[in-house]
């Protein structure tokens, strides 16, 4: 017996939307569609007015104004929360040519120092010290020759046969197949 009463009210349900739909929608959609300018979010507030409609078929029948007014106020309202939510939330970020650009995940930037790192340590110890002094330390051919106690020629052929060096590590490590984890 509940079961033939619940599927009773699931069409009274049914039937009070549909004629909701069918004599005010068009109304609805054109309101709401002239308060967003937006035809997409018209059509999710009217569908979120009915269903407030369907939850509250009490305020529908009581009688004290109309229908149409009722679901008009309801989908202002809507309206109105879905802009003061936009409103709360920080403003999105467009990267224009006047704004630094959005910080990107730096997760490869990191596997390629560990790469850099693990060739470097495999360079000759003197190759790796004039790749030091260079490019992390930031000195000049004479200043690094001065640091490292060496002629500034030794230091170019150094760097030369130390880059050398790095890049051939550094292509094999790319051309390496990547071990899949299970």
């Amino acid at each position: 017996m509940a079961a033939l009463w619940a599927s009773r009210e699931d069409a009274a349900d049914e039937v009070l939307i549909r004629s909701l739909y069918a004599e005010h929608g068009g109304t609805l959609l054109a309101y709401v569609t002239r308060l967003t300018g937006d035809r997409a979010a018209a059509e999710d507030v009217v569908q979120e007015t009915l269903l407030r409609a369907w939850r509250r078929p009490d305020a529908l029948l009581d009688g004290k104004g109309s229908v149409r007014g009722w679901l008009l106020t309801v989908a202002r309202n809507i309206v109105t929360d879905r802009h003061r939510a936009r409103q709360a939330r920080p403003k999105e970020v467009t990267e224009t040519p006047r704004t630094p650009p959005v910080q990107r995940d730096h997760a490869e930037s990191v596997v390629d120092s560990l790469v850099v790192v693990e060739a470097l340590a495999r360079l000759r110890p003197e190759h790796r010290d004039v790749l030091t002094e260079l490019y992390f330390r930031g000195h000049t051919i004479e200043e690094a020759a001065r640091h490292l106690g060496v002629p500034a020629g030794t230091v170019k052929s150094r760097s030369h046969h130390a880059l050398r060096s790095l890049r051939a590590m550094l292509g094999a490590a790319r051309d390496r197949p990547v071990a899949k984890s299970v």
